[in-house]
């Protein structure tokens, strides 16, 4: 569906009520198995706030992994488990030192998901981090790596949805790392719907052919993948390099950015962006990001 036909989607209001919630401390990063069945919901009904104390990662799901006892060779293409996180705020994660040379383990503050489907729903994401400085290394609250087996295939039809969720709020409650404070992914479709974004910061230096910056909100890298930002608000997220609110980046320019009813205002410039997109840095599709109903400056 073009998004001129598309239905209109609001722009929300800051979910505030996540600090006032009971935290639960982890002491070791919460696993997925994949073999415990085709649906994971983690539902906090809007009472519980998991923390990493600022030490951990706080959530990880990988089909790719031996040790979650992977339930076919084909782990990149698994439908299962589909992962839904909801009602609930993830604070202090802190995936910083998981990035090594030679793996891709690394970023996700709050959470790390390859293989499967994933789904974000009335969630809030306070203070999260990874890795400060790496060219590829991001997600201060969320990291999602999708890579599809054949050529044929890309994430296109099987989005990470990220609805109704806030990430940062205020000055003092951004997620920061090396690229993507927020969100960072590699091949990965998403569906942004209703969402808050601010104060999130890309840290690194460099851009990709140093140690990171990009994104300070989004980041996103690949080939044919698709953001579809839809009804939210980007507002005074920063990165050291470029796209203070939206690094997006199709490398063979086969992937779509659409931005439809959002405000995306006060992400100020770092080292680049985009002609007439401020907070934007945009290699996609010809005529792309496709701009409906929205406020960019």
């Amino acid at each position: 569906m073009p998004p001129s036909s598309r239905k209109s989607c609001p722009v929300v209001k800051v979910v505030s009520a996540a600090r006032k919630a009971t935290s639960i401390t982890l002491t070791a990063t919460a696993k997925v198995f994949n073999d415990t069945g085709a649906k994971v919901v983690i539902d906090g009904g809007n009472k519980v706030a998991l923390s990493g104390g600022g030490k951990i990662r706080i959530l990880y799901q990988n089909t790719c992994d031996a040790a979650q006892r992977p339930i076919s060779a084909d782990c990149n293409n698994l439908q299962a488990p589909a992962l839904t996180v909801q009602n609930i705020a993830f604070v202090d994660g802190n995936a910083t030192g998981l990035e090594t040379p030679g793996n891709e383990d690394g970023g996700g503050g709050a959470i790390y998901v390859r293989g499967g489907r994933f789904k974000v729903v009335n969630a809030r994401f306070f203070n999260n981090a990874c890795d400060p400085l790496g060219p590829d290394v991001g997600g201060g609250a969320i990291r999602v790596l999708d890579f599809p087996d054949k050529p044929t295939k890309s994430s296109v039809d099987r989005p990470v949805y990220i609805v109704h969720s806030t990430f940062g709020g205020a000055a003092d409650f951004g997620n920061h790392c090396a690229n993507g404070g927020g969100l960072s992914s590699i091949g990965t479709s998403y569906k942004v719907i209703n969402s808050l974004f601010t104060d999130n910061q890309a840290v690194g230096h460099g851009a990709n052919s140093g140690q990171g910056g990009n994104g300070g909100a989004i980041y996103n890298d690949g080939n044919t993948y698709d953001l579809d930002v839809c009804g939210s608000q980007f507002t005074n997220n920063h990165a050291n390099e470029g796209g203070s609110a939206v690094f997006y980046v199709s490398n063979d320019k086969s992937g779509g950015f659409t931005i439809t009813d959002s405000v995306l205002t006060s992400n100020p410039k770092g080292a680049f962006e985009t002609d007439g997109l401020p907070g934007l840095f945009v290699i996609a599709l010809p005529n792309n990001p496709v701009v409906t109903r929205s406020v960019i400056e």
